[in-house]
């Protein structure tokens, strides 16, 4: 919103109050001031003169020689390159030593072998924005009324010795889109009384219910339609004065007839519509939803579409506005009007905003009306605009309005009490210091058993539960008298969870091992939604999804994994290593929240990796990728709680592919793309995983506790064993350690044989088994029993045999 300091004065008195005093006051009130302008830009030196002469300069065809009049018998020659001057014309001269913005300095000079003292200017030349000029003068010079003072200030003319401060209004506060709104804050924060317009509209003995009848549909969008018929009207220039305060505020006039409505509008903060009677085609007003697809040309020439939810103000057949947006071409007040409709109305906010939006439309009335008008203006506003038209237009007002008013206008009423207040401030007022506060903002109050009882007047909106008043009185009494104290608590030093302790571990470990982090979408499409997950349920599909390849939540990380391998091996990088932790989607049911679980995946492909200087390449295969998990659970204190099983599983390929198990709760998988998947996706081999992190990171673990080297030595024992070939390694390993005792260490496969020599169903497992004792040395015999009673379990329990 931009403020007219010149302008405001009208309504509030600031005697004693410079624009950046002002502006810094209402700052500290609560609303920001982004800036404070001054119109004037450096200027100096121009007046109003007057063309008493103007010929054809005898050497260019674009240029004129003028003799111009600048008061007091001073007159002088200027050549003016404008194609507008005339003879007759009253006009902004900068003289000789003016300064124009830009500090232009305007000297004597000759142009084309004439004489020029001085330079008629044009709006834009004196700092005012092209798109604030009239048509009328964009392409040229600006001309005065008639009536203008021969060398008067043109500045005081234009306004433009004036300051505009600019406020950063947030939504809630659409009481201060006006200038009436603003003067009501100013008088608060000043101690000051507002002063309104005095309105006494001068009418016919005609009525306007025999002019125009009004029908509303759309109650519910529009429960207020007020309508006045101005007959007569001379459509001109609007006065200077009001032409000024509009640039100021960042409209372009028009004519006195539109002039008037935006004047209103700043004025009141009421938008207003002004129809050319004559051309609306009918005597009545009807006010209903658009038909679905009915088509509409607006004030711009665009023909626009319209939709079953937007509101229309018609002739009772056609359109003839977008109510609260923007009127038709068919209704515009033009040069040769002569009646006109004015609309003052009450359109529901959400309406207006979607229309809005549906048509990419956004104008000063609509900006008004999603944020909130004051009903209570609504009729003044329309009897300010028809006297103004009277006075400017030179229009006959007929008797009385046209209304439909269904709307019901409660003032809020809130009640809070004192102690309330001054807990919430820290402060210690008075109830006479918050009745102070109320008066100033114009509340009507009332005090009941130490509770102010606030009338809230329906300008401000914003105002409707007890916290609001409180804001109300801190930023009265001034946030900067608000008391200062520091909160009494007890300080807890920030610190991460457990849970995200050991994310982070996992996170640390898999970056130290080689594989980069990756962050994919949570969305994905029909078809990927389930794939590889580890447990898959009926899936969940977003309303409004933005295309069909992220319209359902997934279920997996490692489709996405897939694709982002994909995206780098077409840019030419055949080594991949990616990481991801985050969540899935797992459905509970139609109606219940999904279950989001976290979990961390891996997919690597290519070389491992490649020493050139020495000739060695490690391809990636599954004991790569198995090597990696395996340090994983070693770096979380659980490799030995850890189990591996084949199984099969879709996506996977059948026989490079374990289920990974912690203690007896199966937590992922482990594996090969299957080679099917693998073409699907142009890959090549490519290895993957994907881990329940929540489980993962839920299990009990041991403390880690550090130990010294041993100091004694170790005794390894190697054993091959003849198992059945169902029979898997790791199960044997884990027997083995259960039966080796405290004596035993490590246990580690380093052999599996399955040739010709073998049996048929036989396979031969071999194990190296390392015994210590890190207190002392082990005896032959000790080592002996302990490995005995290793064989004899693998016999026991799997028929195991040693291997001749």
């Amino acid at each position: 919103m931009f403020v007219s300091y010149r302008w405001l004065q009208e309504y509030v008195d600031l005697s004693g109050v410079t624009a950046e005093e002002l502006a810094d006051k209402i700052t500290k009130s609560g609303i920001e001031v982004e800036g404070v302008e001054n119109l004037n830009k450096g200027i100096s030196g121009v007046v109003i003169g007057h063309v008493v002469e103007r010929e054809q300069h005898p050497n260019a065809d674009k240029l004129s020689r003028c003799q111009v009049d600048l008061g007091g018998g001073e007159i002088v020659q200027i050549v003016c390159g404008a194609p507008n001057v005339a003879q007759g014309q009253k006009v902004a001269v900068a003289k000789v030593g003016a300064v124009l913005p830009g500090n232009f300095k305007i000297k004597r000079a000759k142009l084309r072998g004439e004489e020029s003292n001085g330079m008629i200017c044009s709006l834009q030349e004196l700092g005012i924005e092209s798109k604030l000029v009239a048509k009328d003068y964009q392409e040229g010079i600006f001309v005065f009324p008639s009536d203008a003072e021969v060398g008067a200030d043109a500045l005081d003319a234009l306004n433009l010795n004036d300051e505009v401060l600019e406020l950063g209004l947030t939504p809630n506060r659409s009481d201060c889109l006006s200038m009436l709104g603003v003067a009501h804050e100013v008088a608060a924060i000043l101690r000051r009384e507002v002063k309104y317009p005095s309105v006494n509209v001068q009418t016919s003995d005609e009525q306007a219910a025999d002019y125009i009848s009004v029908k509303v549909e759309a109650k519910e969008d529009n429960p207020l339609y007020v309508a006045r018929v101005v007959k007569n009207v001379k459509i001109a220039p609007s006065p200077l004065w009001m032409q000024t305060r509009l640039m100021a505020a960042g409209i372009r006039p028009h004519n006195n007839v539109v002039d008037i409505t935006n004047y209103i509008l700043l004025e009141y903060g009421q938008p207003l519509h002004a129809f050319d009677y004559d051309r609306l085609g009918s005597k009545e007003i009807v006010v209903r939803h658009a038909s679905e697809g009915e088509k509409f040309v607006t004030l711009d020439d665009q023909e626009r579409v319209l939709k079953g939810n937007q509101l229309v103000i018609t002739n009772g057949s056609e359109p003839v506005a977008l109510a609260g947006v923007m009127g038709g071409a068919n209704s515009e007040v033009k040069d040769d009007t002569v009646n006109v409709l004015i609309e003052s109305a009450y359109f529901k906010g959400l309406t207006v905003r979607q229309a809005s939006k549906d048509h990419g439309l956004r104008s000063e009335a609509s900006a008004r009306f999603e944020k909130g008008i004051d009903p209570n203006r609504t009729r003044v506003a329309a009897d300010r605009a028809a006297e103004l038209m009277a006075e400017y237009a030179s229009g006959e007002v007929v008797s009385g309005t046209v209304e439909v008013d269904t709307l019901t206008v409660e003032p809020a009423v809130v009640a809070v009490s004192l102690g309330r207040i001054n807990d919430v401030l820290g402060t210690e007022l008075s109830m006479e210091e918050v009745q102070d506060i109320m008066n100033r903002l114009q509340f009507e109050n009332k005090v009941e058993d130490e509770t102010i009882v606030v009338t809230v007047p329906t300008r401000r909106g914003d105002i409707t539960i007890e916290e609001d008043i409180v804001e109300e009185v801190a930023r009265m009494y001034g946030y900067d008298n608000l008391p200062t104290t520091l909160p009494v608590t007890v300080a807890t030093p920030g610190k991460l969870t457990e849970y995200q302790l050991g994310r982070r571990k996992v996170r640390r470990f898999l970056e130290g091992a080689g594989l980069a982090q990756t962050t994919t979408y949570s969305l994905t499409s029909a078809g990927k939604a389930t794939q590889f997950a580890l447990n898959a349920t009926s899936t969940i599909g977003l309303a409004m999804p933005m295309s069909e390849d992220r319209s359902i939540l997934r279920q997996s990380l490692v489709p996405h994994l897939l694709e982002a391998v994909k995206h780098n091996n077409a840019r030419q990088s055949d080594s991949i290593a990616l990481y991801e932790t985050g969540s899935v989607f797992l459905s509970k049911g139609e109606g219940e929240l999904p279950d989001e679980q976290e979990r961390v995946a891996g997919a690597i492909t290519g070389l491992w990796h490649a020493h050139g200087w020495q000739g060695e390449k490690k391809v990636v295969d599954f004991y790569v990728i198995k090597g990696v998990l395996e340090g994983l659970f070693a770096q979380l204190g659980l490799e030995k709680r850890i189990s591996y099983a084949p199984v099969k599983k879709d996506g996977m390929h059948p026989g490079r592919t374990a289920a990974l198990w912690l203690d007896e709760k199966e937590i992922g998988y482990v594996g090969q793309v299957h080679p099917v998947v693998q073409k699907q996706y142009g890959l090549r081999e490519t290895y993957v995983f994907e881990l329940h992190l929540q489980e993962l990171l839920a299990a009990d673990v041991e403390e880690v506790r550090y130990s010294a080297i041993p100091r004694f030595p170790s005794i390894t024992r190697d054993i091959a064993l003849v198992v059945d070939k169902n029979v898997l390694g790791g199960e044997v390993q884990r027997v083995i350690y259960a039966a080796g005792g405290e004596l035993l260490k490590d246990v580690t496969v380093f052999d599996l044989y399955e040739g010709e020599r073998m049996e048929e169903g036989k396979k031969s497992v071999a194990f190296s088994l390392r015994y210590l004792d890190p207190e002392r040395t082990l005896t032959d015999e000790e080592v002996a029993k302990a490995h005995g009673a290793v064989l004899e379990a693998v016999e026991k329990e799997f028929g195991a045999t040693l291997r001749s």
